[in-house]
């Protein structure tokens, strides 16, 4: 099982995902104090994880049904989502990622 922990930023949002493989699809698990990503959690719960990370095609399920669910378009919970596919199956390593934003 690979797990993600997201603090999403100025809205205070915490969001936990994980992600559980079969033979092919990774089951997802996500809760969140967010009630557009708990919308897209409803639909979003297996996902194939050749398809989540790539571009071509209809490009990844998570992106798609983001796009129709979350309210902000720079939330980072859907990367999270794929970073945790990547990780439980055997595509990517676990490592942190960090965005940091500040003004200049």
């Amino acid at each position: 099982m690979a797990a993600a922990e997201v603090l999403a930023g100025i809205c205070g949002f915490k969001t936990t995902i994980t992600a559980e493989k079969d033979d092919t699809n990774c089951r997802l698990t996500i809760s969140s104090d967010c009630e557009h990503i708990n919308r897209l959690a409803q639909d979003l719960t297996t996902v194939d994880p050749i398809q989540e990370i790539s571009h071509r095609g209809e490009g990844p399920l998570t992106l798609r049904l983001a796009a129709k669910h979350c309210a902000h378009a720079a939330c980072p919970v859907p990367a999270a989502i794929i970073k945790a596919v990547e990780v439980e199956s055997g595509l990517a390593l676990p490592a942190d990622v960090m965005i940091k934003i500040s003004r200049g």
